[in-house]
């Protein structure tokens, strides 16, 4: 049996962070769509040149972009059991596309976690974000600080804060979330599957009310899985 689980929640929520280690604990790939952008970015194609456009300005990417890169993303084998969405779907539209491409796989989402935080500690995590140019690993100057100023702990590569992480960047894309990306939250309690957690809680707390989740939600894990979670 898989696991297959979305993350939702406003920017600064702290879904990357807590699909990073559930993904570990599960043993499944944790597919973002920034590292999905990026991954179209280095390898120069069309979608990729498309994504950085409404990237830089705060905007979301359009639909049909987006949901080509994830259909496929987990088409891929090492999805077979299972992986964690983190940043799709974004728009109810993007659900309904995921919920095809599933389908037509003969598969569907065990959980939808909406990480629950107010605006303003939303923004205030933001404010703190750098980024690694070379690996794209994320930081933050008080929660996650680099263990040097400026360096990447993972490779040694630049940290930066990237053109879109100003604070009138940050509220623009807040304003979107509440327009085209909150209605997902409606969507997915009236499917069933959405459970919400406190997301202002300790990086710890929250994963642990997360793993709480899916150990309710996917019923069974693999003996593999099983060492890992502990």
């Amino acid at each position: 049996m898989g696991c297959r689980i979305v993350l939702l929640g406003m920017p600064g929520a702290g879904k990357g962070t807590q699909a990073e280690q559930l993904a570990q604990a599960l043993g499944v790939p944790h597919v973002a769509s920034g590292d999905l952008f990026r991954e179209h970015l280095d390898k120069g194609t069309e979608l990729g040149r498309q994504a950085r456009a409404y990237m830089e300005r705060g905007d979301l990417v359009p639909d049909e972009v987006t949901i080509g890169m994830v259909a496929d993303r987990i088409a891929r084998p090492d999805c077979a059991n299972g992986f964690i969405l983190d940043g799709f779907p974004r728009t109810v539209a993007q659900a309904e596309a995921l919920e095809r491409l599933l389908k037509g796989n003969g598969t569907a989402l065990d959980a939808v976690v909406f990480i629950r935080v107010r605006e303003e500690v939303a923004l205030a995590r933001l404010a703190g974000r750098w980024t690694c140019r070379n690996c794209g690993a994320v930081y933050h100057t008080l929660f996650n600080p680099p263990r040097r100023s400026g360096v990447c702990d993972a490779c040694g590569g630049e940290l930066y804060q990237r053109p879109d992480e100003t604070e009138e960047a940050h509220r623009r894309r807040l304003q979107v979330y509440q327009q085209q990306t909150a209605p997902l939250v409606d969507y997915y309690r009236r499917a069933g599957l959405l459970v919400e957690i406190n997301g202002e809680q300790s990086i710890e707390d929250v994963q642990a009310d997360l793993r709480a989740v899916v150990a309710s939600a996917c019923g069974s894990l693999t003996a593999e899985s099983a060492d890992r979670w502990e």
